[in-house]
C-alpha cells in the first residue's frame, strides 16, 4: 500500500512541475513578443525556399483532394482549403519566403474565450 502511495505522490509531483514549466513557457512568451526578423536572403535562397514551399503546398492539396475524392471532406471545403493553400503561398512570395509566424497564444486566443 505504502509503494501505491510512493508512485501517486511521484506521478503528482511530476504532473504539478510539468504543468508549471508549460505555464512558466507562456508567461515568458506573453511578456517577449516576437521579434520580427530583418533577414535578407538572396535571389538563390528564395528560390530554393519557393521551391520547397510550392512542392509542400501541392502535396496538402494532393492529400486535400483525396480526402475529398475519399468522401472524409465534402469537395466544397476542399475547394476552400486549397484557396486558403494557394492564399498562403501567395503571402509567403509577398514576404519572401521569410516566415511571419505568430506566437499560437496571440493567434488562437478568441477561441479560448
Amino acid at each position: 500500500m505504502n509503494k501505491i502511495r510512493v508512485i501517486i505522490m511521484a506521478l503528482v509531483v511530476v504532473l504539478a512541475a510539468a504543468g508549471f514549466s508549460s505555464v512558466h513557457a507562456q508567461e515568458t512568451a506573453k511578456q517577449q513578443p516576437m521579434e520580427q526578423q530583418h533577414v535578407k536572403l538572396t535571389a538563390k535562397q528564395k528560390a530554393e525556399l519557393a521551391n520547397l514551399t510550392k512542392d509542400l503546398m501541392e502535396k496538402k492539396k494532393q492529400l486535400v483532394s483525396k480526402y475529398a475524392e475519399f468522401g472524409v471532406i465534402p469537395k466544397e471545403k476542399a475547394d476552400k482549403i486549397i484557396a486558403h493553400l494557394d492564399k498562403r503561398y501567395a503571402e509567403m512570395d509577398k514576404n519572401g519566403f521569410i516566415p511571419q509566424w505568430k506566437h499560437h497564444h496571440e493567434h488562437h486566443q478568441h477561441h479560448q474565450d
